[in-house]
Parts: C-alpha cells; structure tokens; sequence
C-alpha cells in the first residue's frame, strides 16, 4: 500500500493551475496529464469502472463487500490548483516533530512561516509538517484529498473485514476558477449521497456555504494627449477609483467572519482607454444575497448617471448557493459524517464554509454533499502547508464513513 504522504508528494509534482480566461474544458491541458496519470492509478489499486470523460472528469468505483442493502455514496476532491499563485516546480519540504517556532522556507527571499503571523501552527507542535519552499503554493488544496480518498479506498481493498457498500470515486477539474461541477454527470456517478475532502484544518465539516455571484464590470474611458484633454478625457482608471469608493469598506474579506457576507474585488486592470473589475459576491442569507446583487447594480447605474449612459456595464451572474437548503432535508448524510469522525478521534468543528467547493453546487444537482476538512492551511499561496497527521485521519475518517453506512 502507498500511504497518503507519499501519494501527496507525487502529485503536488504536477502543475493543474486552472485558468479563468480559458474558453477549455478543462481550462488548462496539465489537469488532464495528472488525470490520466490518477486513471492508471485506480485501476492499479483495483478500482472498478475508472473513466476519465472528455472534459476531465474522472470517475470510479469500488463494489461493494457485503450483501447488505447499502446506500451508494461518493468522495470527491478537485485536481486543479488555485490560479492566483504558481504551481510549476513545487518542492515540498518536511518538517518533522515542529517545535513551534518559525520555519524558514527560504532563506535566499527570506520568506518565514511564523506563528507570529500564523499563530494556528502552534496547534501542530510535535507533529510533521509539509510545507512550500517559500516560491509556490503547495498544492494541499486539494491534492492533500485526492490523495486521503486513494489511500482510504486502498485500505478498504487491503481489509476486506471491513463491510462497505459501494463506494463511488470522483475527480472534478476547474473547481478552483468555479466551474468544478458544470460538467459533473450525477447521474453517472450514480450516488445517493456524497463528500467532498477539500476542507481545511482537521476537524471541520460544513453542510452550509455562501451563496455566490460575480460581477464582471467594463469601464469604457476615452483617451486624448493630456495636454489637451480638457473636457474630452474620460479616464477609465479614476473612474473605476470612484466606482470602488462606493462599496462599503468593512463588507470584504479581510474584515468580515462567520456568517458574515463580502464584496471582494478580485482582479482590477485598468488603463486610461478602459478598466476591467471583477468582484465576487457572497452572502449566506438568500435575503442578504439578492440585496447584495441589487447594490451592485445601483452602483453601475449612479455611476453612468454622473459619467455617462453606457460608461459602465457589468455581467452578473450567480455561482452556486448555501447547500444547507438541500443536506437539511438529507440530514442523516452530515450526522454519519459527524459520527465517523468522533469514532476516528477527531473532534469536529461544525462551521459555515467561507469559500467554494463542488458540493454547493452539486447539492443542488441531486447529490447532497457535504465538505469535509483535507487537513490544510494557507491555502492558495506560499505559506500553505499540511500537517500529515491531519491526511492521516482526514483517511481514517473516510473509511469509518464507508463502515458506518452498514450500520444504518
């Protein structure tokens, strides 16, 4: 058996950056390598039925061992990594038995991983942690839970004494730029129910997200030569500048937790000729949420008002919704997944999800899923890192999940 360290290892080697500007499915040709690579590993396992679809996706199965009438259930992770940071030569380091104090992850551009700055990591003291070499992300999400799903159904193969139903395996591309589940066939899956491993520190299970929007805003401008733009100029820049001073500064990401909803402006490129903003919009209340998307839309139309009919025009459109709406109705689905991991020895942390994940949207595809932790830290940038005894139990716990299906 390959245990979930080293199959973490290997695939952090592979670079399956998304990309949002792409028009492809998968959005970039690197997820489909480790695709094909993840392919040839299931059925080398033993997996049953293992597909990798034209548009990435991956599928497969493990049959159930006991006569049992057992409901199918599924676990699925995402191959893709965040596009906001590099993850071409990723060189993972191990930390082993942390002490608690700062860890170097490169000297030469002296980045540090400091608990000044990070005060979480003293809940990792005495355990091994991977970490980045200070120069890309790392890639634990969520490759730390493809490879906690492996190893999990790899056990289950090796130990047959432990009853399960059938298990169905899932591997979903583009996640991390929104589109993880747009070509997910559900029906083809063919689960009642099912579990993305794409949380964060151990311990967390969240049956409930944001609902989603973005808001794709152009700024049209007109360029003249300064020296002579009086009353011609429009610069798009200064009135993007005025266009985001119109948004609440307390409501974003950085100064907001909980339940609480954002505006996030995400990505900003401007010149004097036009400006392009992209926000994402996020609240957990569906009330809250079409307020928010109304605002937006308020802010467009002052703006034009004071610049210009036609300066600013915006494609908003929603993302995905709070799932709550749908594992309440299934509430049996959260509570195994409550049950296994207190058997497993994890206490778990019950929280709203503040980000996105597959299981938002395929909750209300007809697959109840809710989200279980991968174990990491710091996603999407240089300081993440994942303490391998979170990987470890994030596989425990898998396994007691597929076990406590047969007891229901």
């Amino acid at each position: 058996m390959t245990n979930v360290t080293d199959r973490f290892l290997k695939y952090v080697k592979f670079d399956t950056k998304s990309d949002e500007e792409s028009t492809t499915v998968p959005s970039t040709a690197s997820q489909v390598v480790f695709g094909k690579e993840l392919v040839k590993e299931m059925q080398e396992i033993g997996l049953k039925n293992v597909s990798i679809d034209e548009n990435g996706y991956i599928m497969g199965e493990l049959p159930a061992n006991t006569d049992k009438k057992v409901p199918v259930i599924g676990f699925i992770a995402h191959m893709d990594t965040s596009p906001d940071m590099s993850g071409t030569n990723v060189n993972p380091q191990i930390v082993k038995n942390y002490d608690g104090g700062d860890i170097v992850l490169n000297k030469e551009e002296n980045v540090v991983l400091s608990p000044s700055e990070f005060p979480e990591l003293k809940e990792y003291i005495g355990l091994d942690i991977i970490t980045t070499d200070g120069t890309t992300l790392l890639g634990a999400d969520d490759k730390a839970g493809i490879a906690e799903i492996l190893t999990a159904v790899e056990y289950l193969i090796a130990h047959p004494e432990i009853s399960h139903g059938t298990i169905k395996v899932g591997f979903t591309p583009d996640e991390e730029v929104g589109r993880g589940a747009d070509h997910f066939d559900v029906k083809k899956f063919g689960a009642e129910a099912a579990y993305t491993m794409d949380g964060g520190k151990i311990g967390e299970l969240e049956y409930e997200s944001f609902n989603a929007a973005q808001a794709k805003v152009k700024i049209k401008g007109r360029n003249v030569h300064p020296g002579y733009a009086a009353g011609k100029m429009k610069n798009a820049i200064l009135i993007a500048n005025d266009f985001i001073g119109r948004f609440p500064a307390d409501e974003v990401p950085e100064r907001t937790a909980g339940y609480d909803g954002f505006y996030h402006l995400n990505t900003l490129k401007a010149e004097v000729e036009e400006a392009n903003l992209h926000y994402i919009i996020r609240d957990f209340e569906r009330e809250n949420f079409e307020r928010r998307k109304q605002f937006v839309l308020k802010v467009v139309e002052d703006v034009n008002q004071k610049y210009g009919e036609g300066t600013v025009t915006v494609d908003l459109k929603d993302q995905y919704y709070n799932m709550k709406e749908k594992i309440d109705e299934v509430k049996h689905v959260f509570d195994i997944a409550y049950e296994a991991m207190d058997a497993a020895g994890v206490a778990p942390t019950v929280k709203p999800i503040r980000g996105g994940t597959d299981g938002s949207r395929l909750s209300y595809m007809g697959l109840p899923t809710p989200n279980i932790f991968a174990g990491g830290e710091n996603f999407h940038g240089k300081f993440e890192y994942v303490p391998i005894q979170s990987m470890e139990k994030a596989v425990d716990v898998i396994v007691k999940i597929a076990e406590f299906y047969t007891k229901k």
